[in-house]
């Protein structure tokens, strides 16, 4: 008897020779399934290509495919809410406004909508920029950023805004430590931003910044740094930083929008009853109570009753921003551009508004300011001068140290 040669890896074995023993089956494995044998020669798989037809059913010996996924961003890409931008935008709109028409306030209607706006654009921004800080920290890139974003561009304006007074007034004034005009905002955000941290390790932040910016109001701080402002809006800032994505979503439901119609309407009839009723230093946060000519408790009732109701009107405010991508979210994320910029265009035109102190005048200022905010946010003049509001300082920095891992033993 002649023994069997075994065959080579590949090769086919004959009809005549005794096939070898199918193996036994995983206990997992339904003994009724044999397990499934590779081809000689296995196919390219096929891709089925997405089709309108009904997916077969499950008793058809078809496999059902899972849907597709959806694109994710790219790495890096940071994903724009629509909200956020809708708001940061009517929020600049109010500031332009509110400063074009600041030297039109002897029309009574002009003064009102001034007191109005100044009650919480500038609290809207601060806590918009508390809420987009809630995850800064002192890394090596977001305290670069914060150099490159704020520190730089306050130096370059204060300079700017110096020789603009220099140019239109004589007086050359020039310091770093005490901002001029509407860059105390980026002096001011940066000690903000700075003190996040401290913030987030507090069990009650908010009522220690309402107890801070009380205890402003008491003291004749120094203009550097711009303290006062710094201080007492400084509650708005930690607000910002203590609310969640969920509280934003509470704010877009159908009763809050309508409740927040309602705010803001009260607020406007209110300021049109008042605003000749109160000095117009509340609303700026810059002196203290005796240099407004109140004790510190009537000055400290004051402030409060300010912070209470520039949060209301915060929160009323963000209940009727659109929430949905509109024609103008695009341009909230220009924001930076026209505050810095617009100051020039106020400072320029102020001297020319002899024939528009009339409502009809200060309505046509107002109409003036929403067009140079979509202007001062477009695309074109971003290019401009992103040079000044965005520069470029990479060139100023060195590599990002890595820590290096220590080899476990």
């Amino acid at each position: 008897m002649t023994s069997a040669t075994p065959a080579s890896p590949g090769s086919v074995p004959s009809p005549s020779a005794p096939r070898p023993p199918v193996p036994a089956a995983p206990p997992d494995v339904p003994r009724d399934v044999a397990p499934p044998q590779a081809p000689e020669t296995a196919a390219p798989p096929r891709v089925a290509a997405p089709t309108d037809a009904a997916p077969a059913p499950r008793n058809a010996g078809t496999r059902a495919t899972a849907p597709p996924k959806p694109i994710a961003p790219r790495s890096g890409e940071r994903v724009r809410d629509p909200f956020l931008d809708n708001a940061k935008f009517l929020a600049i709109t109010l500031v332009v406004t509110g400063h074009l028409i600041e030297d039109l306030r002897d029309v009574p209607a002009a003064h009102a909508l001034y007191f109005f706006g100044y009650l919480f654009h500038m609290p809207l921004f601060i806590l918009l920029s508390g809420y987009l800080s809630r995850n800064w920290t002192f890394s090596p890139g977001k305290a670069r950023k914060l150099i490159s974003g704020l520190a730089v561009p306050y130096a370059v304006f204060e300079a700017a805004y110096s020789l603009s007074r220099w140019l239109t007034t004589g007086t050359l004034e020039f310091s770093l430590l005490e901002p001029y005009y509407l860059t105390w905002f980026l002096m001011s955000l940066f000690m903000w931003r700075l003190s996040t941290p401290v913030w987030q390790q507090l069990r009650w932040p908010l009522a220690v910044a309402v107890g801070l910016s009380l205890l402003s109001g008491m003291s004749d701080l120094p203009d550097e740094l711009s303290m006062n402002r710094t201080l007492g809006l400084l509650p708005f800032y930690v607000l910002g930083l203590m609310l969640r994505p969920a509280d934003l979503e509470f704010l877009k439901g159908r009763w809050v929008r309508l409740a927040g119609a309602a705010v803001l309407a009260a607020g406007l009839a209110l300021a049109f009853r008042f605003h000749a009723d109160i000095a117009t230093e509340w609303i700026r946060w810059r002196s203290s109570n005796t240099a407004i000519g109140v004790n510190d408790l009537a000055g400290s009732a004051i402030r409060l009753g300010l912070l209470t109701a520039g949060a209301a009107l915060v929160l009323a405010f963000l209940a009727v921003t659109p929430s949905r991508r509109t024609w103008y979210s695009g341009l909230g994320a220009a924001t930076m551009y026209a505050y810095l910029l617009h100051g020039f265009v106020v400072k320029a035109v102020e001297p020319y508004y002899g024939g528009l102190r009339t409502p009809a005048g200060v309505a046509l200022v107002i109409v003036l300011g929403v067009g140079l905010t979509v202007l001062l946010c477009s695309p074109a003049v971003r290019r401009l001068t992103g040079w000044a509001v965005e520069p470029d300082t990479s060139w100023a920095f060195t590599k990002i140290r890595r820590p290096r891992s220590r080899p476990s033993r």
